[in-house]
């Protein structure tokens, strides 16, 4: 069984990361995974949070905050593309501060809405996340 794996992280902008890992932590919609070499593959939707690399070399960085996007995990590589990325030392209170009041206005518009507020749960899911990783983040 191999020990490592390929893990690339992009975003729209860049790619933030290319890197073999042994474990990849992933913030998944439907609740926090690891995906090792030889996973099962899979397909998932991220949430906002933190993706934490496990037994990285030569990597500055050991741990991305993503806003959401997708993870292809796939036998011997794990690829996350992501809405927005950045390394978690780069976030600060004012990034986060934006995020959250964003989704906050997200989730007024969808109350406010005439359909029925079909989006003020998601909205309001989306702000709890955010909220979430504000404190894992920065403390």
């Amino acid at each position: 069984m191999a020990t490592k794996m390929q893990f690339d992280l992009v975003s729209p902008e860049r790619r933030l990361a290319s890197v073999m890992v042994e474990a990849v932590q992933i913030p998944g919609a439907d609740g926090d995974m690891t995906a090792m070499a030889d996973h099962a593959p899979l397909i998932t939707t991220l949430r906002p949070g933190i993706v934490r690399l496990d037994g990285v070399e030569g990597a500055a960085e050991k741990a991305y905050f993503v806003t959401g996007g997708f993870a292809d995990v796939a036998g011997p590589k794990v690829t996350l593309l992501a809405e927005q990325a950045m390394p978690v030392s780069e976030v600060t209170a004012e990034i986060m501060d934006g995020l959250i009041a964003e989704a906050r206005a997200a989730q007024d518009k969808a109350r406010n809405a005439t359909d029925g507020g079909t989006g003020v749960d998601t909205a309001g899911k989306l702000v709890a996340d955010l909220e979430a990783a504000r404190a894992s983040t920065l403390g």
